[in-house]
């Protein structure tokens, strides 16, 4: 066997096993997703659910308590609040409570204030804007 010829076992090799290795890492869902899902890492579990963010929120209650926007997102309530004539109900404030709004996920927030108020919101798919515009 020639020096060349070595030379060429040598790096086919070389290939093969870099090409084991990575094959392995991809299969197992990328080098990326175990740095991004470190339980992924530990016990090959479902990736973790990101702890819940809580902000200040102004929330906007002058026609009731009924949507939010948060960031980019548009937001409904659960359960629409209103006194009957589109107004907040008695002990929100009007036009807007302060609070904090915690996010649950990427489609729930919990909208809560020092009053004792929760209100449960869930996100609109698509929505570009406000369903109502209140005057």
């Amino acid at each position: 066997m020639t020096q060349r010829a070595g030379h060429v076992i040598v790096t086919l090799a070389l290939a093969l096993i870099t090409g084991a290795v990575t094959g392995c890492t991809q299969a197992d869902g990328g080098a990326e997703a175990l740095r991004a899902t470190p339980t992924a890492r530990a016990g090959r579990t479902a990736p973790a659910t990101p702890a819940p963010r809580a902000i200040s929120f102004e929330l906007y209650t002058h026609c009731g308590i009924d949507e939010a926007r948060i960031g980019s997102t548009y937001f409904e309530a659960e359960t629409p609040l209103s006194d009957g004539s589109g107004n907040p109900p008695d002990g929100w404030g009007n036009p807007t409570q302060l609070g904090t709004m915690t996010l649950k996920s990427a489609t729930e927030a919990v909208f809560t204030d020092d009053a004792g108020h929760e209100v449960k919101f869930r996100a609109r798919p698509g929505a570009r804007a406000f369903k109502h515009i209140c005057a």
